[in-house]
């Protein structure tokens, strides 16, 4: 599944083509993705003006001047595609130049929906979702309604905002009998975060991932120097993948069809058998499950 910094890059694809541009028309290939449509999807998004291209965790939000959002979620394989006039109905689709690992399937069978756009400019331009396994989901919010929608009510903090910090960590892992690893997993800690970069993060902050959450709170609750430098890791992995433009394993790609480079920097992640490339370690990366996923790690300097 796409992590955040996969979505934030395709937030940022389709930011310029979305933002300001009128939906002309809807098209649904199928009732459903992961879940049906609600009712009346297209009806009610047409003629709307796109105010904004937001996210929260893993969903992106495309604000609609009549108060609702679009809220849409990637799923497993889903990915959006930029059409612009000059590749309507052209083999190949439009702004997909890269080729890398994994690439995925292109086939147009998978395309679902299609929003038919006149830019702020007043291009005619199309954004196509493609998903091939359908774990994908789109609907409709209230903006008002959102902080208390099932999909975001418990949803912790952005790992990207000043608000993680080794004080917030400390307090909401106090007393925390679980994995350091599971609780980072946890939506309600930090919203977004996944198997990846927690990975990368607790690697980088010199952490194990089986180190029982609670230790890094002290006895008053207060930040110690692993909380601050965990926190610290957790904002500089998720800014590096994000201005590498995701860690595209497997499916993903960003709305231009061009592939990111993060997982040639992976210290730990998919690494196994492999030396720490921590600087004097000498130490072998190790693969362990916890919850049925793969935790990468040094046992030399992850403590």
């Amino acid at each position: 599944m796409p992590e955040l910094p996969e979505v934030e890059t395709v937030r940022r694809g389709l930011q310029p083509v979305m933002e300001g541009a009128r939906i002309e028309d809807v098209v649904l290939a199928r009732a459903d993705l992961r879940f049906p449509f609600p009712p009346g999807f297209a009806e009610r998004i047409v003629g709307r003006t796109v105010v904004s291209l937001g996210r929260r965790a893993k969903y992106l939000l495309a604000d609609l001047d009549d108060g609702e959002a679009v809220v849409m979620h990637l799923g497993m394989s889903g990915a959006f595609r930029i059409e612009d006039p000059e590749t309507f109905g052209g083999e190949g689709g439009a702004r997909m130049p890269g080729a890398f690992h994994y690439p995925r399937s292109e086939e147009r069978k998978h395309d679902h929906v299609v929003f038919r756009l006149r830019c702020a400019n007043g291009t005619p331009m199309r954004i196509v979702y493609n998903d091939p396994r359908r774990f994908g989901f789109m609907t409709l919010v209230r903006r008002t309604e959102m902080d208390v929608h099932p999909y975001f009510r418990k949803l912790g903090i952005e790992p990207t905002g000043n608000e993680l910090d080794g004080a917030y960590l400390a307090r909401v892992l106090a007393g925390k009998a679980t994995s350091l690893k599971a609780a980072l997993l946890d939506q309600r800690v930090v919203a977004g975060l996944g198997n990846i970069y927690v990975c990368e993060a607790l690697h980088d902050a010199g952490l194990s991932p089986m180190r029982p959450a609670g230790t890094l709170a002290g006895k008053i609750g207060r930040a110690g120097m692993k909380a601050k430098r965990l926190a610290a890791a957790i904002r500089s992995v998720i800014d590096a993948a994000i201005a590498a433009g995701g860690s595209t394993l497997r499916d993903h790609r960003q709305a231009d069809g061009e592939l990111g480079y993060f997982q040639h920097t992976f210290k730990v992640y998919g690494r196994e058998g492999e030396p720490c490339r921590t600087e004097g370690c000498g130490g072998t990366i190790l693969r362990a499950v916890q919850s049925g996923r793969s935790s990468f790690h040094c046992p030399r300097c992850q403590t």
